[in-house]
């Protein structure tokens, strides 16, 4: 059985996606300033760190257009699936449906599936990994969208930034009051809602204590983690990703583990220093 997965470069690919000839890219596009950033293999993101730190403009990006699903989706494979950002913050899933509905009027009969992330970065990536699972099981079209749909439902979402000012002036913190406390070096620890928007779980007085708390939410809130990936990206930080690791295998047992450095979206909204923690 072939299939073929989109998934928008949110995502971040681990080594066996990169030479995984079933899974494409639709990239976003960054903008700093008057320049755009295409997030594809080129990505630099140590330059584009730079370049954010030096311009006086809040980074933005562009989601891909529905012709960039559409093209992908028309290919020759028997079952094509797309995992988008959380569709509460991006115009991706939206650009992937359109596509999926185009490619549908050229030929009925074929097996598309949009998956909404419901988050992002290696939220996406635990996604690409499960519906590779499910493919080499075996498993058919249908069943394989509902245990997939469950398992995003299944998932859980944290994340401690040194930095919210992206988010924030990109309009993705709108239903939470303006966090003022950036002199006491007060860091928020954040979350995803089972809809998709991000909330704020709690807060400490410097990075480390944040990040301590988001484990101590990740331990609490976690069911049956002896069955799941324990994933986390980073933003230019690996050794912070590798301290949180390290403090949640103390405490629980997972399947597996991964960690990845952010891509070009990621990396804009979670900033140098941000880390992104997915169960």
């Amino acid at each position: 059985m072939s299939y073929q997965i989109i998934a928008d470069s949110c995502c971040e690919l681990t080594e066996e996606m990169k030479r995984d000839q079933g899974v494409l890219t639709a990239s976003l596009t960054l903008e700093v300033g008057e320049e755009q950033i295409i997030d594809d293999e080129t990505f630099d993101q140590k330059s584009f760190l730079a370049k954010v730190a030096a311009c006086p403009e809040c980074p933005k990006s562009a989601c891909p257009s529905p012709e960039v699903y559409q093209q992908a989706f028309e290919g020759e494979q028997e079952h094509q699936y797309a995992v988008t950002l959380s569709a509460e913050l991006s115009g991706s899933y939206n650009s992937a449906m359109l596509g999926r509905g185009l490619a549908l009027e050229k030929d009925g009969t074929k097996k598309i599936h949009v998956f909404n992330s419901r988050s992002a970065s290696v939220g996406e990536t635990l996604i690409v990994k499960k519906i590779i699972e499910c493919e080499k099981e075996g498993m058919p079209f249908g069943e394989l969208v509902d245990t997939v749909e469950k398992y995003i439902d299944g998932q859980n979402t944290y994340f401690v930034l040194e930095n919210l000012e992206t988010l924030r002036k990109n309009g993705r913190l709108s239903n939470l009051k303006a966090f003022v406390a950036s002199a006491l070096k007060i860091k928020p620890v954040m979350g995803a809602t089972p809809e998709g928007t991000i909330c704020q779980l709690d807060q400490a007085r410097g990075i480390n204590k944040a990040l301590m708390k988001m484990v101590d939410y990740i331990v609490k809130e976690v069911k049956e983690p002896e069955k799941k990936v324990l994933g986390i990206s980073h933003c230019n930080c690996p050794e912070r990703a590798e301290i949180v690791r390290d403090a949640i295998l103390e405490r629980i047992k997972v399947k597996d583990s991964v960690i990845l450095d952010t891509r070009g979206v990621s990396s804009m909204y979670a900033n140098d220093g941000g880390v992104i923690v997915v169960i």
